[in-house]
């Protein structure tokens, strides 16, 4: 199950509360106050995790609460504190305040650590308490409560190139080819109901992760279709991948969907319509695609590639343009890529003869 937005209550272990003793012991007159401080209540963090790619675990729990400290006792012994209470989120959370609304942290990379809810501290024991002119106080302090707030948790998919298209584009018959990734494929519009991720290994020094954007039609800012749900993980691809069907199944125009998708990427973050993009006309076994591809060249200016996902054409120049505008965009190249679940596979590219 892939959950991408979760909101939760976290509260933060209470403090224990101190100890109000006094020393007894036979032979020992005026023994003095000896009760213990209470131990600190323990936090509640999120920490980014790699290999966990959704917040299915967190689905069916709402309320996180971080063990509280224990009392304090006599004999001067100090309350254990709480255990800290770490929840394990993807890489690439957004952390935010629910009722205040604000951002309380970005958590891009694998091992970022942020504390949601503090443990309250421990109350002093009545020792504390004690001074030359109050040899035998009986004042303690209660523990701390520990903090609470409702959070709201998004994931943002972070990836190094998008697949975007129209449904039935063949973004997902791409994925699998160019990697070992194995999302759910059928010759209908919609099959797929979530991001997909696959790793490329372009060369021995070289990799990078492609996720595969689903639901995007007209419409998708406003809430049509899957797109709202989705439109948002395109924000942290470095490259967009744009994939035209040559002759779609819904008798639209293959020209006019190009730039219908990109409408609704400039809708939704007009940021992403300057984002580095390649074009490529999907499915070029079929004899029209070739005309469509010449079309999209002339009114776009761009040079346009021709694919196919069944015959291999085109795959191999593919991952390779995609190698070349990342190495721009990064000096050292794409071979430092964002965290990489172990669940998701690569494998060196070839392309198939």
């Amino acid at each position: 199950m892939f959950v991408d937005r979760v909101t939760i209550f976290v509260r933060g272990g209470d403090g224990g509360q101190g100890c109000l003793s006094f020393r007894r012991e036979k032979y020992v007159p005026r023994g003095g106050p000896n009760g213990g401080n209470g131990g600190k209540g323990g936090s509640v963090r999120l920490c980014a995790t790699q290999g966990v790619d959704s917040f299915a675990s967190l689905a069916n729990r709402k309320h996180w609460h971080a063990e509280r400290g224990a009392h304090g006792q006599g004999k001067s012994r100090h309350g254990r504190n709480g255990q800290d209470l770490t929840i394990e989120v993807p890489p690439g959370t957004i952390v935010r305040d629910r009722d205040q609304g604000h951002t309380i942290r970005d958590m891009n990379d694998t091992g970022d650590e942020v504390t949601v809810a503090r443990g309250g501290k421990g109350g002093r024991g009545n020792k504390e308490f004690a001074t030359s002119t109050n040899r035998a106080p009986r004042e303690w302090e209660p523990g701390e409560s520990g903090e609470e707030r409702w959070i709201e948790l998004e994931l943002k998919v972070i990836a190094d190139v998008g697949l975007i298209g129209k449904p039935n584009a063949g973004k997902s018959t791409l994925l699998s080819r160019i990697s070992r990734a194995q999302p759910e494929i059928a010759n209908y519009p919609f099959t797929t109901k979530y991001p997909n991720l696959g790793i490329v290994q372009s060369s021995y020094q070289h990799r990078f992760v492609v996720a595969d954007i689903p639901g995007l039609i007209e419409g998708a800012h406003a809430g049509a279709g899957l797109g709202h749900e989705f439109l948002r993980h395109v924000e942290r691809t470095r490259i967009l991948v744009h994939l035209v069907e040559p002759s779609p199944t819904d008798n639209t125009e293959p020209i006019e969907n190009y730039y219908a998708i990109r409408r609704e990427l400039e809708l939704h973050d007009p940021e992403l319509s300057k984002r580095p993009e390649i074009i490529t006309v999907t499915k070029s076994e079929m004899p029209v695609s070739d005309e469509i591809r010449l079309q999209l060249e002339a009114k776009t200016g761009q040079n346009v590639l021709g694919i196919s996902a069944v015959t291999g054409q085109g795959l191999s120049t593919l991952v390779h343009q995609i190698t070349d505008h990342l190495a721009q965009l990064q000096p050292n190249g794409p071979s430092e890529i964002h965290q990489i679940p172990p669940h998701l596979s690569h494998q060196s590219f070839q392309e198939p003869s």
